[in-house]
């Protein structure tokens, strides 16, 4: 696509003009403030009325509040593009959308992600979609300070010394903002999103979509801006099942935490690995190569083994002193009231149950053998009643219970893992294709913490364990299970008895039709309203599904991180972002199709991102060398400018290092005078690097690990020690790679042994 754009210079006037129009729309901002403020002050002040009345109160509040919370949000940038469209007229381009007071028809403000707003993204001067001039607008605050102005003319275009670059659209609106020092807070690209990431953020809803781009070509943040786009052209539908946002890092969700506030959007829900376990935060360390066994797709295997292990068939028959008497258990009596309870197709808690029912029922015929036979041989003397009523008096026997606890306990995923990981013949049993070296690796103490390779297990657990449910509806809950159960035959149990059971239990096996109807009412009297946001429930609630996954890193996961999160978006509308040529851990993807087949076959849409807006040509053309090795078939991003400082590197004697990191940081921190530098290390660095960096400008100065630098980005980056940081890593070039392209001006690389082959031709320094 041919050259866009023909910047001219603006008139006092524009400016006065634009000015004008700035301050009545925020004046209609701070009036939509004031009417959110008192509705919500109103709705408080209400009180008393009918249940009806009370929900619809809090409803008020709760939406009254988000709308303040939005409006405050937008207060930066609200207004920051104008399309002068060929038939006359005029579009203003923000943050929201905001009408007239008087007529709502009156549209003074349209949010960036309306249809009618696209062509400020993508209008050429080959193809102007109906535009005349696109203005880009500039202020600080609440006052304009500059504007720049796109005439789509293509013959205007052609003439104009300021004609951008092919495919830019608003350049020097980018590249004012790439080149702008880093802030530690990643920025929206709302005024400058490119038209390759327009078709990435308003692609739509329901597809597997698979975004691959290399470093600096915008990944995250077009999946951020996805995110605003999607919640709000489809809210209806996910109003109520909310967007997951899955890091990489807490680093990086702090970092980005910010962008969908700017656009308008609270109600997202942001999380890692580490948190995806409700009521668990994963933060221990593990070896990388345990982390990668238990990223295998075959610990869906072990875990699955490890329940069943639980429960047990004993080896040798069980002596039981009950209050009806001695009592034998055999392990064939076992077998078949484990085989019964698993045959009803149910998670182990649920089905405990039933495995207790059947035991019961086998220990009851052995009284009635002891007890009802007939001395002449002939047939049992007890009644069916006589019976049930035995099978009441063990159900409510502590011994019973108790060998019910033992051969088939209740378990929770945290215990079931914890157990597994920490008891050597468990570990054996429910893993016999690992050797004895990994299943070595794996075990820990009982009780250490978990770890973010932990999560997927205790989800994959929680799946075959099911829960208990004792939460404050729990009753009626499981009054409807029971009513289910009973519809599908589920407790009906091969014997004469039912009838008389119904009549005599106290708490019968099988329920009466009464039982099921007071049940009915009794969960339409207890169930409560949740008055907690969607991204607030979903928190809570391990089976949550999203409407839709947006996960950035992605080529990070392991087949078992993937298994927990299909199990999140059962629909598979999911935005999946990342760059298999960053893929720093062990048991990561090398091929999107490998990772997602297993899911949704081939039936996944590719997207790439091609040009590289933060990386500068100069570093790229560093990276360039090391993606050769690492992945051969994919292609080096194109750097849209360059930055004028060439990447170098300097050895030192080992014992020097430290001091010579801390000066270089100290002549960066002096001489560029804002922005961020980041030094990124190999782990065996940070103690030393640490100390030598102490007292420096914490919020400038950032000492990081390959790992936890992905997706982010620093003015100036320092590279201590490349070769170890390559040697460390099992898989090195890709860490090399991230860690090259993390600047957006300045590289330098520093080392007291030889560099990595792709950086000999870095230029050399003294000093």
């Amino acid at each position: 696509m041919s050259s866009t754009s023909s910047l001219r210079s603006v008139a006092a006037s524009e400016l006065a003009a634009e000015q004008a129009h700035l301050d009545r729309l925020y004046a209609r901002l701070d009036q939509l403030r004031v009417t959110a403020a008192r509705r919500r002050d109103e709705a408080l002040r209400e009180s008393g009325g009918t249940p009806q009345a009370r929900t619809e109160r809090e409803s008020r509040v709760v939406a009254q509040g988000e709308t303040l919370n939005e409006l405050s949000a937008v207060e930066d940038g609200l207004c920051f593009g104008r399309l002068d469209l060929l038939d006359g007229g005029r579009r203003h381009i923000g943050r929201i959308g905001i009408s007239a007071e008087d007529d709502p028809a009156d549209q003074l403000l349209m949010d960036w992600r309306a249809p009618a707003a696209r062509p400020f993204y993508l209008a050429t001067a080959a193809s102007p979609q109906g535009v005349r001039r696109r203005r880009h607008l500039r202020a600080s605050g609440r006052t304009l300070l500059a504007i720049d102005d796109e005439v789509l003319d293509l013959d205007t275009a052609r003439q104009s010394q300021h004609a951008g670059r092919d495919g830019l659209v608003g350049e020097a609106a980018l590249l004012a903002a790439v080149s702008a020092p880093r802030t530690g807070r990643m920025r929206d690209i709302v005024e400058t999103i490119q038209a390759e990431q327009d078709e990435v953020i308003r692609a739509p809803l329901t597809a597997t979509m698979v975004v691959q781009g290399g470093p600096g070509t915008g990944k995250t943040a077009v999946a951020l801006h996805r995110a605003a786009y999607l919640l709000y052209t489809y809210r209806r539908e996910l109003s109520t099942r909310g967007v997951l946002i899955l890091g990489p890092n807490p680093t990086f969700l702090r970092y980005i935490s910010h962008v969908l506030p700017s656009l308008a959007e609270t109600g997202v829900l942001l999380r890692t690995m580490a948190d995806m376990f409700p009521g668990v935060h994963a933060g221990d360390i593990e070896h990388p190569e345990v982390a990668q066994l238990k990223g295998q797709a075959t610990m869906a295997g072990v875990i699955a083994a490890a329940v069943r292990d639980r429960q047990r068939i004993p080896d040798a028959a069980v002596a039981l002193d009950t209050d009806a008497g001695p009592l034998t258990l055999t392990p064939d009596m076992v077998a078949r009231a484990v085989a019964r309870a698993r045959a009803i197709n149910q998670p182990h808690n649920l089905a405990r149950d039933r495995f207790g029912l059947e035991l019961t029922h086998e220990l009851a015929d052995q009284v009635a053998e002891q007890i009802g036979a007939d001395p002449l041989g002939g047939e049992n003397l007890l009644a069916d009643a006589d019976r049930a009523e035995i099978r009441r008096e063990l159900r409510a026997d502590p011994v019973v219970h108790g060998t019910v606890d033992e051969l088939w306990p209740t378990l929770t995923p945290q215990r079931l893992v914890d157990d597994l990981l920490s008891d050597r013949d468990r570990l054996a049993v429910a893993a016999p294709d690992l050797d004895e070296r990994q299943r070595a690796l794996m075990l820990r103490p009982a009780g250490a913490g978990f770890t973010p390779a932990d999560v997927p297990l205790l989800d994959e657990a929680a799946e075959l364990l099911g829960v208990i449910d004792r939460g404050p509806n729990a009753a009626a809950r499981r009054a409807r299970r029971r009513e289910i159960a009973y519809a599908e035959g589920a407790l009906e149990i091969a014997r004469g008895s039912a009838s008389i059971d119904i009549e005599d239990d106290d708490e019968p096996e099988i329920l009466a039709v009464t039982d099921l109807l007071d049940a009915g009412r009794l969960a339409g009297r207890q169930v409560t309203r949740d008055r907690r946001t969607a991204a607030e429930r979903a928190a809570a609630d391990r089976q949550w599904a999203f409407g839709h996954v947006i996960i950035d890193e992605a080529q990070e996961l392991t087949a078992m991180d993937w298994r927990l999160l299909m199990r999140r978006s059962p629909n598979r509308s999911m935005t999946i972002v990342g760059d298999v040529a960053q893929t720093g851990a062990r048991a990561g993807a090398t091929s999107w199709q490998d990772a997602l087949g297993p899911y949704v076959a081939r039936r996944w849409r590719l997207a790439e991102l091609t040009v590289s807006y933060r990386t500068p040509a100069e570093i790229m053309d560093v990276a360039r060398r090391v993606l050769a090795e690492v992945a051969p078939d994919l292609a080096t991003p194109t750097a849209v400018r360059a930055s004028g400082v060439r990447p170098w590197r300097r050895q030192v004697e080992p014992s020097e290092l430290a001091a010579a990191v801390a000066d270089e940081v100290r002549a960066e921190l002096a001489g560029s005078g804002a922005g961020l530098v980041g030094v990124l290390i190999p782990e065996a660095n940070r103690l030393a690097l640490t100390q030598a960096l102490a007292g420096l400008d914490a919020e400038r100065v950032s000492v990081l690990a390959v790992a936890e630098a992905k997706g982010l980005e620093f003015d100036a980056v320092l590279l201590v020690e490349p070769a170890a940081m390559v040697a460390e890593s099992p898989r090195g070039g890709s860490d090399l790679y991230v860690a090259l392209t993390r600047s957006t001006s300045r590289l330098g690389v520093l080392h007291s042994v030889p560099v990595p082959p792709a950086l000999d031709g870095l230029a050399a320094v003294t000093s």
